[in-house]
């Protein structure tokens, strides 16, 4: 799967439908689309980027989906959604880093997540990213776990975010922490 530089920057600025079942159980909230995200619409797509290898680890889901530049395959969609998993963003607009945001999107990008949570009745909710949380959140001495507040009536986590860009997780690690709010929502034991 590849992009150039250039088709990538096209990209700038879209936005992707979230992953949604009906009633998630668990949704994992990034921080924004990716130019890889938006080119495939396919959440956390980067080919460096550690979620999906994470959630496998975890027992999350039981195998990796095939993410090409057409997209995810209808079945690899239907594993995620079928396991009660979801996927959203904190901010709807695609960049290349996740600092090119400013702190306004971050927190309008919570407040609009609150209102969507509360509509998909979410049982819990993981967001990826913890300076991202902080920013959107107004929460600047916010610790990574679960949270003492909810989201939208649903039990609230801060998990570490994804990205190949932070470099101290890794998929072991992304996976101890993403299981906890899997346990949390009854998607493993």
């Amino acid at each position: 799967m590849g992009f150039t530089r250039a088709e990538l920057q096209t990209y700038r600025g879209r936005s992707i439908p979230d992953l949604m079942p009906p009633h998630p159980r668990l949704v994992f909230v990034g921080i924004n689309p990716g130019l890889w995200t938006a080119a495939t619409g396919v959440p956390f797509a980067h080919p460096g980027n550690r979620f999906y290898p994470a959630l496998v680890e975890a027992g999350i889901i039981p195998r990796m989906p095939h993410i090409d530049v057409d997209g995810m395959a209808e079945a690899d969609r239907r594993m995620i959604l079928d396991a009660g998993i979801g996927i959203s963003s904190v901010v709807r607009r695609a960049t290349a880093r996740a600092d090119e945001l400013t702190p306004a999107e971050l927190r309008d990008g919570a407040q609009r997540l609150a209102r969507d949570v509360a509509g998909w009745n979410a049982r819990v909710v993981a967001v990826a990213g913890l300076t991202a949380y902080r920013q959107g959140f107004g929460k600047p001495r916010a610790v990574a776990g679960r949270q003492t507040e909810s989201l939208g009536g649903a039990e609230l986590w801060v998990v570490p975010n994804p990205s190949g860009l932070n470099a101290h997780a890794t998929v072991a690690t992304l996976a101890q922490a993403y299981a906890e709010p899997a346990r949390a929502a009854g998607v493993i034991a």
